[in-house]
C-alpha cells in the first residue's frame, strides 16, 4: 500500500485527487491539505511514502514546504505537481530535493504510475519537464575537475541514477543486493553533500562527474 499526503490548495482538485487516488487499489490518502502551514507536523505523524505537492499555494508554499521537509526527512518521495513548466520553479524544485516534477495536466492513469514510481525509488516528469531539466544542464559548461573521490562502482550507480533507474533497476542492472544499492548510495550522497536522488542527479550533471 503505497501511502500519500496531498497538499493543493484548489478545493475541487484536492478533492479530485484524493478520490482518483484512495479509489485505486494499492493507494491510501493519509490527508489533504491547501497549504505546507503544518507540513513538518503532518509528515512527522502520517509518514506517508509520496507527497503530492502544489507550488502556488498560499500561506507556505510548495517550495517552503519542500526545503521544510528536507530539513528533517531525506526519504520520502517528494512529487511536484504544478501548472508550471518554468525553468525558474522546475530547478528551485529539484535543486531543494524535489524527486519529481509533473504537471497538473497529466492523464489520471498516468499520475498513478508515477506515484507509483517515485515510491518504489524513480524519478518521474513529464516529458515536456524532462525536456527542459536536459536543454538547462546541456547549457552549463563547467569542466569535470572534480569526482568528488568516488569509486568506480559509486560512479556507476550515479550514472544509472541519471538514467531514472529505480533502486530495484540498480540492483538488477549491476546484479547486486538492494541492501547494497542503498550503501553506495548512501555514500554517493556523502561525497556530494547532497541529501536526495534530483539533487545528486543535478550535481552530477552541473559538475559532469559521469
Amino acid at each position: 500500500m503505497i501511502k500519500v499526503l496531498i497538499y493543493e490548495d484548489n478545493p475541487q482538485l484536492r478533492e479530485g485527487l484524493t478520490m482518483l487516488i484512495d479509489g485505486s487499489e494499492g493507494f491510501q490518502v493519509l490527508g489533504a491539505f491547501k497549504n505546507c502551514s503544518n507540513i513538518a507536523f503532518e509528515v512527522g505523524s502520517y509518514k506517508p511514502d509520496v507527497i503530492l505537492m502544489d507550488i502556488d499555494m498560499p500561506g507556505v508554499n510548495g517550495i517552503e514546504g519542500l526545503k521544510i521537509v528536507r530539513q528533517f526527512n531525506t526519504e520520502v518521495s517528494i512529487l511536484m505537481l504544478t501548472v508550471f513548466d518554468d525553468n525558474k520553479n522546475i530547478f528551485e524544485a529539484l535543486q531543494n530535493g524535489a524527486n519529481g516534477y509533473i504537471l497538473k495536466k497529466t492523464p489520471p492513469v498516468k499520475l498513478l504510475e508515477y506515484i507509483q514510481e517515485a515510491a518504489t525509488g524513480g524519478a518521474p516528469m513529464t516529458s515536456s519537464v524532462a525536456a527542459q531539466v536536459l536543454k538547462m544542464f546541456s547549457q552549463i559548461n563547467m569542466p569535470a575537475d572534480n569526482d568528488y573521490n568516488l569509486s568506480e562502482r559509486e560512479k556507476q550507480v550515479l550514472q544509472l541514477l541519471v538514467k531514472g533507474y529505480s533502486y530495484k533497476m540498480i540492483a538488477s542492472e549491476m546484479f547486486i543486493a538492494m541492501d547494497t544499492v542503498r550503501s553506495h548510495i548512501k555514500k554517493i550522497y556523502e561525497k556530494l553533500h547532497v541529501n536526495s536522488k534530483s539533487e545528486a542527479v543535478a550535481k552530477a550533471f552541473r559538475d559532469r562527474i559521469v
